[in-house]
């Protein structure tokens, strides 16, 4: 059986690649567009509950509408869900991403204006302009130049992506600074290293690489996981993690984790991403 979670089929229409794979009603080629609005919620369908967050300058490919909200598939990590039209734009072309665990627009190229809406690490806006210290976004609105980072030049180390993050509180199915889960740290890391990630655990651990033998020694920018859970490894004795023991993202010792989460589930497995 397909993965809904990865599969575009709305249940009423699906994306015209899937035709002669699944019997659906109607088939679409679908409309590229996307995320406008700060932060949008990926609903699993249009009356909740929330699966995923998805970041402003997210593309998407809208497949499918109900009411006031329309069923996409992100282009970035194949995930499938209802977000709000009203939180759709047309598609550009962005140029730089939040390199910033979070940053401000701005209603004008001075710190002391108005913020007109929070952005986090990895949205994506198209800039048009430079003045001084900040840079121009193509609806007007302005971002400090040292948050930003060309879509050109990612960001090496995840890990260090990841401790970037540290006290951002837990939130399940949460993307942004504001609020992430245990999957959305290990894929904002890795995006923000130019690398491709899913959004789920399960899914980064089929995907993200074999799994080590046991015994192997951990290093930083190891991945572990637990059934329902991931973490990085930051050093050979400690793990950073987004975690519901401490609602936040927080670092814990190796062998206390492993302990504790045994309760639940035994590590499935330790992976070094490709």
């Amino acid at each position: 059986m397909s993965d809904p979670r990865i599969t575009p089929f709305s249940g009423r229409v699906a994306h015209i690649r899937l035709q002669g794979q699944i019997d659906a009603p109607a088939f679409t080629q679908g409309q590229m567009m996307r995320v406008a609005a700060p932060l949008s919620d990926l609903w699993r369908s249009p009356d909740g509950p929330r699966d995923r967050q998805l970041l402003r300058g997210a593309r998407v490919c809208v497949i499918d509408q109900s009411g006031a909200f329309s069923y996409i598939q992100a282009e970035g990590d194949g995930y499938c869900g209802w977000l709000s039209s009203a939180d759709l734009g047309e598609d550009h072309s962005p140029t730089h991403r939040v390199r910033a665990p979070a940053t401000h627009l701005y209603s004008a190229p001075d710190l002391k204006s108005p913020e007109r809406a929070a952005l986090s690490l990895n949205a994506c806006v198209e800039i048009i302009s430079a003045q001084g210290a900040f840079l121009q976004t193509r609806d007007g609105h302005w971002l400090p130049q040292q948050h930003l980072a060309p879509l050109t030049t990612p960001e090496s180390d995840p890990v260090s992506v990841a401790e970037s993050l540290i006290g951002t509180p837990y939130l399940w199915g949460g993307n942004s600074r504001a609020g992430l889960d245990c999957s959305a740290l290990v894929q904002l890391a890795l995006q923000a290293c130019g690398c491709p990630c899913p959004g789920d655990s399960d899914l980064q651990e089929r995907a993200l690489g074999p799994a080590l033998a046991e015994g192997t020694p951990k290093q930083r920018g190891d991945l572990l996981f637990w059934r329902g859970h991931v973490a990085w490894v930051s050093a050979p004795d400690m793990i950073i993690h987004a975690n519901a023991h401490t609602m936040s993202v927080a670092y814990e010792p190796l062998d206390q984790a492993i302990l504790r989460i045994a309760r639940e589930s035994p590590v499935t497995a330790h992976i070094r991403p490709r």
